[in-house]
């Protein structure tokens, strides 16, 4: 469904989950309070998913539809607007650590710059699947 409406999205969003996992180990040794650590990241990373996501329907909606551009802005604004909430319902009830999951939302930012590289990583090794499996059938 995410490569139907955008290609590079399941990239997008495996490198968020990636990242995810990277610092909620490298953090997780350093922090006094684990559990709130752990689960401010993985809120941060959700909401970087979902943010993903809600842009790449935007944008598709854009493209298809030829949507306004006070639409276009609402959505963003309404993006930002998540955000504030998630962030502030973390804060009151004590749900996760903010900076945590400040941290975690990054990964949108971190994801988007390294997509390309992903990207060349992950067609390597399709290139490599299939000659693999052409020289299995070649040999039976």
């Amino acid at each position: 469904m995410l490569r139907r409406l955008n290609k590079v999205l399941p990239e997008l969003i495996g490198a968020i989950l990636l990242y995810g996992i990277i610092v909620w180990f490298a953090g997780i040794w350093f922090v006094e309070d684990k559990f709130l650590y752990s689960t401010g990241v993985w809120i941060g990373v959700g909401l970087a998913a979902g943010m993903a996501i809600h842009m790449a329907v935007v944008i598709e909606d854009a493209v298809s539809m030829a949507s306004s551009q006070a639409k276009l802005i609402a959505m963003s604004l309404l993006r930002y607007a998540v955000v504030v909430l998630v962030f502030s319902c973390i804060t009151y009830f004590h749900l996760g650590d903010p900076i945590a999951a400040f941290i975690g939302v990054m990964g949108l930012k971190i994801a988007a710059y390294l997509q390309p590289f992903f990207h060349k990583v992950i067609m390597k090794l399709l290139r490599r699947e299939e000659c693999s499996t052409e020289n299995q059938n070649v040999r039976e």
